[in-house]
């Protein structure tokens, strides 16, 4: 009986695995590298580069996505809008979408940060504004600290850069173990997980609307790979202890910086994060919307777009605009209330 038990506990094992290896393929082959690899050095970081077009009256810009998301996410927001206006660089994290992980500094943001710099090199951009967003926020700030020279401006949208109470959501703590995380991410996450990107999805933005063709466009399902799924729960389980250490640098940049926030994020509580960041980044601008939540790329992209005017040296009212955008915010239908809430705790959720 015990040997049975045993052989059919072997058999879903290996029923799960092959599973999660063919859904991976499948999640690959729909969602295929749109970036190039660039060799940095001691591994390859994934991006895709707009060249500077002649027409470019901004500087270069560089986007950092957050936790659980990859390149296509600050893509898709702002690709289409700044075309003509300056070279973009739209980067996978390591460990993240289609960019190797690199060595152990790559499970801290200064690292990645570090890693976005010697791309910049690579790729001939001297200086940049850097845009982060969400987990992204504290890989700017990081960047910011550490490469001065290389930092036109900072745009934070909905940062993740200081302590907060309460802990993460139980799975990044597993996936993030040595053992047992490498069995969950190989056997379970897939199943568990491709049942929850709709609801996941939803409520990242809530309560505001999200894009009908967003999961379509962005591919979050790309996370879901073991390998990038442990990634991403190690880079969230060490982010607490990391802002903890590193918040009180802030005051060091010196680049001009603008933080855009919902007053409605459930994922990232602008009080502590967003606030946090203007106390601490001298002459920092804070843009407060009202009934905005997690997505201020998506919902508010021409208040970060003017944002970007702004740290480029043009005369821009953002306080106006956001106003503006609160006026549009109202006149959209919100989510419906029936949807699954998301945990406060999950603080750096895309």
């Amino acid at each position: 009986m015990i040997n049975v038990l045993l052989y059919a506990l072997v058999l879903i094992l290996v029923v799960a695995a092959a599973f999660s290896a063919f859904k991976t393929r499948a999640i690959e082959q729909a969602h295929p590298n749109i970036g190039e690899l660039t060799d940095i050095g001691d591994f390859r970081i994934n991006a895709l580069h707009l060249p500077r077009p002649a027409s470019a009256d901004l500087p270069p810009l560089i986007f950092i996505h957050g936790a659980s998301g990859n390149l296509r996410d600050q893509f898709e927001a702002f690709a289409g809008p700044l075309a003509g206006r300056a070279e973009m660089l739209f980067v996978d994290r390591p460990g993240h979408g289609y960019s190797e992980r690199g060595g152990p500094e790559n499970t801290l943001p200064s690292g990645q940060a570090d890693a976005i710099a010697k791309l910049m090199e690579k790729r001939g951009i001297k200086s940049a504004i850097i845009v982060g967003h969400s987990f992204g926020g504290a890989i700017a700030a990081s960047f910011g600290v550490r490469h001065p020279d290389k930092t036109a401006g900072l745009l934070f949208l909905a940062p993740a850069t200081h302590p907060w109470p309460g802990g993460i959501d139980w799975y990044y703590t597993l996936a993030a173990m040595p053992v047992l995380g490498w069995l969950f991410s190989h056997l379970l996450v897939i199943p568990i997980g491709l049942r929850r990107v709709e609801s996941g999805t939803l409520s990242i933005f809530r309560p505001n609307e999200r894009p009908v063709d967003y999961v379509e466009k962005t591919a979050p399902e790309l996370v879901l790979r073991p390998k990038t799924f442990r990634n991403n729960a190690v880079d969230v389980v060490n982010l607490f202890a990391f802002v903890s250490t590193q918040a009180h640098h802030y005051r060091e940049i010196k680049a001009p910086t603008v933080i855009i926030t919902g007053d409605s994020d459930d994922i990232v509580l602008e009080e502590l994060h967003s606030r946090g960041l203007a106390r601490d980044i001298p002459g920092a601008e804070l843009i407060t919307i009202r009934n905005l939540g997690h997505k201020p790329d998506y919902v508010a992209t021409d208040v970060a777009i003017a944002a970007m005017e702004r740290l480029a040296g043009a005369s821009r009212d953002l306080q106006a605009l956001a106003q503006q955008a609160e006026a549009r915010i109202v006149s959209l239908k919100p989510q419906p209330s029936t949807e699954i809430a998301a945990s406060t705790q999950a603080v750096t959720t895309s």
